[in-house]
């Protein structure tokens, strides 16, 4: 299955949202930018504008992987909560797709980079989901979003 058109991944975060971009054949990811968290409605606005500049087709969001009991809230519940606002104000599919280890990656593209050691590493955590998610694509592993 081929991609066409850019896709944005989101690491989504509590303090800031990562966001990388895919390039229009859906062959490779790279980072592009951090937005510090304001509200729904600014973080939501900013993420369609963006999607907007980039001609966008659709958006790939980190899932994170925890399991809990029944009753227990997890990180999980709170990004498809978010996800779900998200949906209501975009024409765009999203698709969620498991963010486990992007952060180690993440950490391992910020040292290749030479990013200080405590710079924020959300946008590589962000393209690292994105590029997961392209290779699954062109492996027959997962398919390119159609929105309802």
């Amino acid at each position: 299955m081929t991609i066409t058109g850019r896709l944005i991944g989101i690491d989504h975060g509590i303090k800031r949202i990562g966001v990388a971009i895919s390039d229009a054949s859906g062959m490779v990811a790279r980072e592009l930018c951090i937005i510090q968290r304001k509200s729904k409605a600014e973080d939501f606005a900013r993420l369609n504008q963006l999607a907007a500049e980039e001609n966008a087709v659709g958006f790939v969001i980190g899932m994170p992987h925890n399991e809990a009991p029944d009753g227990v809230h997890t990180q999980s519940d709170t990004v498809r909560l978010w996800i779900s606002r998200f949906q209501e104000t975009t024409p765009l599919p999203i698709v969620e797709w498991d963010e486990q280890l992007t952060s180690e990656d993440a950490k391992i593209l910020a040292k290749q980079q030479r990013r200080k050691f405590d710079a924020h590493i959300d946008d590589l955590a962000a393209r690292v989901i994105l590029q997961s998610y392209l290779d699954a694509v062109h492996d027959g592993l997962a398919t390119f979003p159609q929105r309802p």
